[in-house]
């Protein structure tokens, strides 16, 4: 069971650092007014897909249980509450110091998913630690 659960967090960690990379690697287009980084970032998870697809064992973890929760928690962490919070705060800093002052409403969203990654992260390796103190392992 120890290492269904360390699978599922390693899948869902990685996952969610491909998911990342494409939301920097969109901002990085904007920036550099070319669409060679996103273009890139979808070659690769594209490629992480096929493989995951056509490998049996891998298809097979990737159905199990825990490993579709920790995806749901990531989604959580990485998607949903960023563009809320994002969204938020960055029409609250518009009101308060206007528009001259701030960055692309993309790279707030992306700085509140890298935080949100690193929150999912640190959480799971706090509840491994956790895990490990409690069953001697």
């Amino acid at each position: 069971m120890h290492n269904v659960r360390r699978y599922a967090d390693i899948v869902a960690s990685l996952e969610g650092l491909l998911w990342l990379a494409l939301g920097w690697s969109v901002t990085l287009s904007a920036y550099r007014g070319s669409t060679e980084p996103t273009v890139g970032m979808l070659l690769l998870i594209a490629t992480v897909i096929f493989v995951s697809w056509f490998h049996r064992p891998l298809r097979l973890l990737l159905r199990r249980y825990h490993v579709r929760k920790r995806r749901t928690d990531m989604w959580i962490h990485l998607l949903a509450l960023p563009l809320l919070l994002g969204m938020a705060a960055y029409i609250l800093l518009e009101f308060l110091l206007g528009p001259a002052w701030l960055p692309p409403k993309m790279l707030a969203v992306n700085v509140l998913a890298s935080a949100g990654w690193l929150t999912f992260v640190f959480t799971l390796v706090i509840k491994l630690i956790h895990r490990q103190i409690t069953t001697g392992k």
